[in-house]
């Protein structure tokens, strides 16, 4: 007994003093550093490391070669800066080129090794990967709006809704605009939907969402607006953690995502924020946009509900993979002719779409393009460089807002 109170004495000592140098210490090694001349500098603290190296889409993209199922591929990647070791064991790289403003992710390898850094608190999830943040804002930029600055800041809520569908509660972001809480205006709402193995929380951390509307809004080039960011995981109640069967692993691997049951639920959510916040409850003031499976799930739920939403935007949307022919409610995806005829009959006052130029879905969306240009259907186009990435992704969400409820 007395050896297990000595054990037990030392293991509070050992915690109490982690606690406090987590309190008052902190990591001695400052990394990231934004440097006047715009390069950027990253460190790592490893002495006993033989090779440390950094990657991300600050990086120059570059052509590799890889094999799968025997067959040779080529595809594009951020490269690789090379660290050199210093003193105490601090491997230093600084990039040989400006940074441009913009928001990237970013990791190191140590011998291998993945790892986000640890001297930069600024981490993101995307489905089961952590990476660090680099944040370049520069006034007059577009990396600008991602940043935060003395403006009206509104506020977000995590608030949970019945589903019928579902079967079970599940889980929205909601945000609301600047003066929200104390007024008694009604405003229109802009439905934002995440790509796949994304949730309620994918836009609003890793899209930067409620930074942009709070400087869009802030600037007076767009109207002030409730904004709900929803899970389209129909088969989840919310975010990883954040609901009643404990820890799941996040995963792309999810049932019931692009098969029709999220796209027919979808009123459910739209009622429910109709009669628990003040809203302008009609088409002329409601809009929907989403990436990749977000994307997806806007025009099915546009095309299904016509007289819904006034305002679409698809962002790189993942639109001719195929789900729409193995969907286990296949009259959401059936007869899209028939379905843009009563959208377009309904007046949409905007469709508009969004995809980089070496997007993977690029040919699907420009096949659905000369589908519209054939009947004479109006949109707003845009292609930007790159991929499928969120640098895109923010990008669509800047443009598209301001757009809106004009």
């Amino acid at each position: 007994m007395k050896k297990f109170t000595i054990i037990l004495a030392a293991l509070c000592i050992g915690l109490s003093a982690h606690a406090q140098q987590a309190l008052f210490g902190g990591p001695g090694v400052e990394s990231p550093v934004i440097n006047a001349d715009g390069t950027v500098t990253f460190r790592y603290q490893a002495p006993k490391a033989v090779k440390v190296e950094v990657t991300g889409d600050f990086m120059p993209m570059e052509k590799r070669e890889v094999e799968f199922n025997g067959q040779k591929m080529t595809f594009e990647a951020p490269g690789v800066g090379v660290l050199k070791e210093g003193k105490n064991g601090v491997w230093e790289y600084t990039t040989p080129f400006v940074v441009a403003p913009e928001m990237y992710t970013y990791t190191f390898r140590v011998d291998g090794l993945t790892t986000i850094d640890p001297n930069n608190v600024f981490v993101n999830r995307d489905i089961a990967s952590l990476t660090s943040v680099l944040l370049v804002p520069k006034a007059g930029e577009r990396s600008d709006l991602y940043a935060i600055h003395r403006v009206p800041h509104g506020s977000v809520s995590k608030v949970w809704y019945h589903s019928d569908m579902a079967g079970f509660d599940r889980r929205l972001t909601v945000y609301t605009p600047a003066g929200y809480e104390n007024g008694k205006g009604k405003y229109p709402v802009l439905y934002v939907l995440h790509g796949i193995g994304g949730d309620e929380d994918a836009w609003v951390t890793q899209g930067r969402a409620t930074q942009i509307l709070d400087n869009l809004i802030a600037r007076g080039e767009a109207k002030p607006m409730i904004v709900v960011f929803t899970n389209g995981n129909i088969s989840q109640e919310a975010a990883p953690l954040e609901t009643s069967t404990g820890y799941d692993r996040p995963t792309m691997q999810l049932p019931q995502t692009m098969e029709g049951s999220f796209e027919t639920s979808f009123p459910e959510v739209v009622k429910f924020i109709d009669s628990h916040y003040r809203t302008i409850a009609k088409k002329q003031s409601r809009a929907i946009c989403g990436l990749s499976m977000g994307g997806f799930h806007t025009l099915y739920i546009t095309l299904n509900n016509p007289n819904l939403f006034n305002y679409s935007g698809m962002f790189s949307a993942a639109i001719g993979t195929g789900s729409e022919q193995t969907a286990a409610h296949k009259e959401i995806y059936e007869d899209v002719d028939g379905k843009l005829a009563r959208y377009f009959a309904a007046k949409p006052a905007l469709l508009w779409i969004g995809i980089g130029k070496t997007d993977f879905l690029i040919q699907s969306n420009n096949e659905f393009r000369a589908k519209l240009d054939a009947a004479g259907y109006p949109y707003t186009y845009m292609e930007t460089e790159g991929g499928h990435i969120w640098k895109n992704w923010r990008i669509y969400l800047t443009e598209f807002v301001p757009l809106i409820f004009k």
